[in-house]
């Protein structure tokens, strides 16, 4: 009798699909359905759902359009709200209104405030512009100030010009300076020289130095060169060095080159040992010379 494997095989696994879903396989899979459900996913299958997921799921979907109409989401459906929430929804809408308007955000909406409201967005609107005006910041209205606000912004305006001569800044216009402003700025201006120096900057210039100065910012160069040497750093200028100086950094360099060779780490130039160093290096390391 010939026996068939293909319909051997199939009948397998047909009787293996009539067995019964583990139970923790299956309590997972209702699982995440819920959640498929609660989030609003494609993927949710309702006919699966219990009577208590259903319950959940519809309790989660309104939570969801209550959500989206406090952000003021267009998915809002306000009609699916109850009176206690539609009243609470539109108490936080007029409060964002006012903050809107109070904060002159575009999304104002003017014709939904109270007078004592528009009052208040209106005294706000004329401090933001008082401040937009002093600060240099932002739509700036001179035509909206008093008088006392226009002396006031016009001492700020001096007073940040002053400041930015001061700093340096391309916005200094030293036009509108005084002859102490001057006086300050000119001031300022040398000491950022001499800070720019003291820190080896290219903004240095060594011809507005004071002969005490200049010698105070020679030993600052010098003892940086110094550091740049002994870290073999590109801007070294050995030839700045004294005879003491470069024979130290000579010895150091030396003392490295050794323990390279000896440790067999880092760059090494046996051409530059002594005998006697070459003779230690071989009875440590068994290399011959």
């Amino acid at each position: 009798m010939k026996i068939n494997f293909s319909q051997y095989f199939w009948l397998q696994i047909a009787c293996l699909s009539l067995l019964p879903i583990p139970a923790g396989a299956q309590s997972s899979d209702l699982a995440q359905n819920l959640a498929d459900c609660k989030n609003g996913r494609e993927t949710c299958d309702r006919s699966r759902l219990s009577e208590s997921g259903l319950a959940e799921v519809a309790l989660s979907k309104h939570q969801r359009d209550v959500a989206n109409c406090r952000n003021g989401y267009n998915s809002c459906d306000r009609s699916k709200l109850s009176e206690s929430e539609a009243i609470a929804l539109a108490v936080a809408d007029h409060k964002q209104n006012v903050s809107n308007c109070a904060m002159g955000i575009s999304s104002c909406d003017p014709s939904r405030l109270t007078g004592s409201e528009a009052r208040e967005s209106s005294m706000a609107a004329k401090q933001r512009n008082l401040e937009n005006c002093s600060d240099g910041f932002g739509a700036c209205d001179l035509s909206q100030l008093t008088p006392p606000e226009l002396r006031q912004v016009s001492i700020a305006v001096r007073q940040r010009n002053l400041s930015d001569c001061k700093d340096g800044t391309s916005s200094c216009d030293r036009s509108k300076l005084t002859p102490s402003q001057m006086s300050e700025v000119g001031l300022a201006e040398h000491q950022r020289n001499v800070w720019n120096c003291e820190s080896g900057w290219e903004q240095c210039d060594h011809s507005r130095l004071t002969p005490r100065e200049t010698a105070q910012i020679a030993v600052s160069e010098h003892r940086r060169n110094i550091l740049a040497c002994t870290a073999s750093e590109e801007s070294c200028n050995y030839s700045a060095l004294t005879a003491a100086e470069a024979k130290t950094l000579a010895n150091a360099e030396h003392k490295r080159n050794y323990d390279a060779c000896l440790a067999d780490l880092g760059y090494c130039d046996r051409s530059r040992l002594s005998a006697a160093e070459i003779d230690a290096i071989q009875l440590k390391t068994g290399v011959p010379r």
